[in-house]
């Protein structure tokens, strides 16, 4: 997997297959609601993560891998928030591959593991329109429960202990990027009212999964975001979310977008971890005629 780059022709070519216009801003045209832009309606095969591991390589076509997973809530708040990414893929993915050569991204659907029946989906690594492909394959389960967090950890727990990162020998990390608008949960739990972390992922764990220690285990591999999407007039606790993801991660990890922001923010964070790491620079050298697509 992870063949291939992004073109913009791809995506209008993509998008118009769907019945979609893309604009010349280069984001889908138009108003949609989640349920026309996500058309599953129970979880696609695909992105099925029962005994799955997903790999990043390094390629002679992308010898220097930058491995972003990128994981959608996709309880009931925040369908909105995956429109928004889903509009302006082109543009994210345009964006980055003006100056980064080879990003690739997993596409992962967090629910509730205590209450919802597929609350982990993941897509495999990609790196051109197979991106667009898989977020549409993203099964809104729309669950949730009233525990006042969601699962965002197994974004975690799957990048820990379900992925293989070519990147890791060269001496840098790959990037986790989660968004929704609920408190960080305390813990993975091993049974939920619906299913159990076994029967999700095929691993056999033995208790719960605390925040603090699955933490630990997940920066030896990643680099960990969060972006808390405020939305609408739904009332938040605004302290006990910043106080729940800020036990993990500073000012710079943990970031207050809104939906309109959410795109910028994800170029911003992988362009920044591309550019910090300075001993194997992953910046694209632009050729004085500029990108062809």
């Amino acid at each position: 997997m992870g063949c291939g780059s992004w073109t913009r022709k791809s995506y209008v070519d993509y998008a118009t297959v769907k019945g979609m216009s893309v604009s010349s801003k280069g984001e889908i045209s138009g108003s949609y609601s989640n349920q026309e832009m996500f058309k599953a309606r129970t979880l696609d095969s695909a992105l099925d993560p029962k005994n799955a591991i997903r790999e990043c390589c390094d390629t002679e076509e992308h010898p220097n891998t930058i491995p972003v997973i990128l994981a959608l809530d996709v309880t009931g708040s925040m369908g909105q928030a995956a429109v928004e990414v889903a509009k302006k893929l082109n543009v994210i993915m345009t964006n980055l591959y003006e100056k980064v050569s080879d990003v690739e991204f997993l596409i992962m659907g967090i629910g509730d593991m205590a209450y919802d029946e597929y609350p982990i989906q993941a897509s495999q690594f990609e790196s051109d329109i197979r991106i667009a492909e898989q977020l549409d394959k993203i099964y809104f389960e729309f669950g949730g429960g009233g525990n006042s967090f969601e699962s965002y950890t197994a974004a975690w727990y799957f990048g820990s202990r379900h992925t293989k990162l070519d990147c890791l020998n060269r001496g840098r990390k790959g990037i986790i990027i989660t968004m929704g608008d609920e408190r960080l949960n305390p813990y993975i739990p091993t049974t939920g009212r619906y299913c159990s972390l076994a029967e999700v992922t095929g691993d056999g764990v033995q208790g719960n999964i605390e925040t603090k220690d699955l933490y630990g285990e997940v920066s030896e591999k990643f680099n960990v975001y969060h972006l808390d999407v405020h939305h609408g007039s739904r009332l938040r606790d605004e302290d006990g979310i910043e106080r729940s993801f800020k036990e993990y991660l500073d000012n710079a990890h943990f970031r207050k977008v809104t939906i309109d922001s959410i795109s910028d923010e994800i170029i911003d964070i992988v362009l920044n971890e591309a550019e910090s790491n300075t001993e194997n620079p992953v910046i694209a050298s632009l050729k004085s005629e500029g990108i062809t697509w």
